[in-house]
């Protein structure tokens, strides 16, 4: 089997519980190490592994792909460094800061023959494959309304600068939202247009931490909010069509455990609570029916696969950086929305 060798090119928090668990698992790569700055940390979980000193150590050595894994404001220069390179690359999302930067990754990509991914990891969420898997099947009929909330309670400022200092890449239309408004464009494709609402709740808070967007489609609408004041969770999917509605709180176990060290595997893994099955409320074949759904299995693994497919086999990958351009229209237009508080198309 192929190896593709892959390096971080950082090793905090997404480098060590997103990335290195599944490429460290996945036969198909091979990992070479990280870019680390001040601390030393990844060889104490990979000894085999290298710290390199720079970007430019990096790139000079026999990588085929980056995981571009920095700070928002960051990901467009160094993933077009990345590219420019002839280095594979997946970039985390935010993709980037502007959609034009986007489109100019995703040209540099198609021009030079790379493949270019968006790490969208929440698409294999196991409440958001269930709910798609709903979707497919035609439980509810042509859909009138989707809400998709990304909620949490915590009322303090980040420890991390960067997410906390007005900047081009901070709050959190582009760090919780590029999840749900992936997740609803990987559903139903580019909305027609916009409207934003985007706020600040938090004391001292210099970056958005409340967003409010709809997107407008064809025949129905889809609402995504995100934000830290929410003690009693709402359902994350709410969806309701002209057959019946599914309702499924937010109940993916995966990001947890790799937080507490717990190693993925292809069995057991991304098992949800029965507790958090989704209620399913429509009719089927002429019968009312009002059960719990169970749950499908998550796993950021498919993600990896996905990537490995592109590149050995020259698949299109997992979330395309086209895909990645249309986040950063909608990323856009709501920004355009909230400062002139109207709806905004998408051309």
């Amino acid at each position: 089997m192929q190896k593709i060798k892959t390096a971080l090119l950082s090793y905090g928090m997404s480098g060590k519980v997103f990335h290195a668990p599944f490429l460290d698992i996945h036969e198909g790569f091979e990992l070479l190490g990280s870019w680390e700055r001040s601390k030393k940390l990844i060889q104490e979980d990979y000894p085999y592994v290298k710290s390199y000193a720079s970007l430019d150590e990096l790139l000079a050595d026999d990588v085929d792909l980056v995981i571009v894994n920095t700070p928002v404001g960051t990901h467009y220069e160094y993933a077009k460094k990345v590219l420019l390179a002839g280095k594979h690359a997946v970039v985390e999302k935010a993709f980037t800061t502007t959609a034009a930067e986007a489109k100019e990754l995703a040209k540099i990509a198609k021009e030079k023959g790379l493949k270019l991914a968006v790490f969208q990891n929440r698409r294999w969420d196991s409440d958001f494959k269930t709910v798609k898997k709903v979707i497919d099947d035609g439980l509810l009929g042509d859909l009138v309304e989707a809400e998709f909330h990304f909620d949490r309670y915590n009322p303090l400022l980040s420890p991390k600068a960067h997410k906390e200092t007005a900047n081009d890449g901070a709050g959190v239309l582009k760090d919780l939202g590029p999840h749900i408004i992936d997740q609803a464009v990987s559903l139903f494709g580019c909305p027609k247009a916009v409207f934003g609402d985007i706020r600040v709740t938090r004391e001292n808070s210099v970056v958005d931490d409340w967003i409010d967007l709809t997107l407008f489609y064809s025949n129905f609408r889809v609402r995504l909010k995100a934000g830290f004041f929410v003690r009693e969770a709402n359902p994350a999917y709410t969806l309701h069509g002209k057959k019946g509605s599914f309702l499924k709180p937010r109940g993916d176990v995966q990001e947890d455990d790799l937080k507490v060290g717990k190693k993925p595997n292809l069995d057991s893994w991304g098992t949800e609570d029965e507790n958090l099955q989704g209620l399913l409320h429509t009719e089927i074949d002429g019968k009312i029916v009002r059960e719990k759904i169970p749950t499908l299995q998550g796993n950021y693994f498919s993600f990896f696969d996905g990537v490995y497919d592109s590149i050995a086999n020259d698949k299109k990958e997992p979330v395309t950086a086209d895909e990645g351009v249309k986040v950063m229209q909608v990323i856009e237009a709501a920004i355009a929305s909230n400062a002139q508080q109207k709806v905004i198309g998408i051309s």
